[in-house]
């Protein structure tokens, strides 16, 4: 019983362990191409959310000054994909309260 028990706890420490633990950490680079691959299909997005945004404006969902700060918040998220060369930084986020 003692060696069955001891086994659980090693099991569970072990699966305890944080993930970035175990990881390998790489260095993903995209060649210039896909980067403008990546850019062509996130200006795509965008344009068709601020297409979105705008319709939402038209139909009195939104008012104006909220779609400038929706569309301010759309351009700096672009900024940013460029900035990191359309990699995500999933890992630098907040965890979200619930």
């Amino acid at each position: 019983m003692k060696k069955f028990s001891l086994m659980i706890i090693l099991v569970t420490a072990f699966m305890c362990l944080p993930t970035f633990i175990l990881a390998e950490e790489t260095e993903i680079k995209l060649t210039d191409e896909q980067r403008q691959e990546m850019a062509q299909l996130h200006m795509e997005v965008m344009k068709k959310k601020k297409e979105i945004i705008t319709k939402y404006v038209d139909y009195g969902v939104f008012t104006p000054e909220k779609a400038d700060k929706i569309n301010a918040m759309i351009d700096k998220h672009f900024e940013k994909l460029e900035e990191n060369n359309f990699i995500p930084k999933w890992d630098d986020q907040k965890k979200h309260k619930h």
